[in-house]
């Protein structure tokens, strides 16, 4: 397993679970002096730098991409997926098709979290996780055009009421065939859902593609009470090699809390 550091040029997301909200290159440099393996990009969109300048940024400190949210399209667009209006979904499939394009070109998947939205109102439980489904049937593909997987993120009660548990997950997208796709284990949303976070993941098995690296309380691993240990046994376990990402409030400050979550990976993988 590697490790990654989120690096956010989203405004409206500033108070957001990002470690660094600077300029991109103090971002990659940052990361790259604290021995960081890859950055995970959160922009406001597909267009908003450049796929040389990111390229470049990268050859400078030798750092990969581990993933590129979509975020943005909820909180600076408003977009989701389950929308009741039907050119709002439209606009919410562009986005993230968008920056399935955008992440494919460094060799990296993009993540559905936010954007999924959430059924109620005028929109039924089954409706949206129908909706749910056939977008993912779309990005399936389009990513797998550029060799990567696409990453869905179950998240907490709080923010979604469509899937909140990992393994939930693993049977929906086996229910409707979803190929590759893979499940992002955030382990803050597991905190709060699952009554054995270790256990979700051996339940979820193959699935777990990607996982944020947060404490009990979204701060950087070993600021919470979370017990790492468990629970990397078990991505070991399931044989999973992917990134262990620093998705977390900068608190007590940016480089205090990127100094722990480093710290925190490298004791959980030695």
């Amino acid at each position: 397993m590697k490790s990654a550091i989120t690096l956010c040029q989203v405004t409206e997301a500033a108070a957001g679970p990002f470690v660094f909200h600077d300029p991109l290159p103090d971002g990659f440099a940052k990361a790259k002096d604290l021995g960081y393996d890859a950055v995970e990009l959160f922009l406001p969109g597909p267009h908003a730098v450049s796929i040389d300048d990111i390229k470049s940024l990268q050859a400078e400190h030798s750092l990969d991409i581990a993933a590129v949210g979509t975020g943005a399209g909820m909180v600076k667009h408003g977009l989701s997926l389950t929308d009741p209006d039907a050119s709002k979904r439209e606009e919410a499939i562009e986005f993230i098709n968008a920056m399935i394009d955008f992440g494919g070109q460094l060799g990296a998947p993009a993540i559905l979290g936010s954007m999924q939205g959430k059924w109620g109102g005028h929109v039924s439980h089954d409706q949206a996780l129908g909706w749910l489904a056939e977008a993912l049937a779309t990005f399936a593909p389009r990513a797998a055009r550029h060799d990567v997987p696409f990453i869905y993120e179950p998240l907490n009660r709080y923010e979604t009421n469509l899937i909140n548990h990992l393994a939930e997950g693993a049977k929906y997208l086996e229910a409707h065939n979803l190929n590759n796709i893979v499940l992002l284990a955030d382990l803050f949303h597991m905190n709060i859902e699952e009554s054995n976070v270790a256990q979700a993941i051996l339940d979820a098995g193959k699935h777990t593609g990607h996982v944020h690296f947060a404490d009990s309380n979204r701060q950087a691993m070993g600021f919470g009470h979370t017990d790492a240990a468990p629970i990397v046994a078990a991505l070991k376990e399931v044989g999973y090699t992917g990134y262990l990402s620093a998705e977390v409030f900068p608190l007590p400050d940016a480089h205090q809390c990127a100094a722990q979550e480093i710290k925190a990976i490298r004791e959980a993988l030695s």
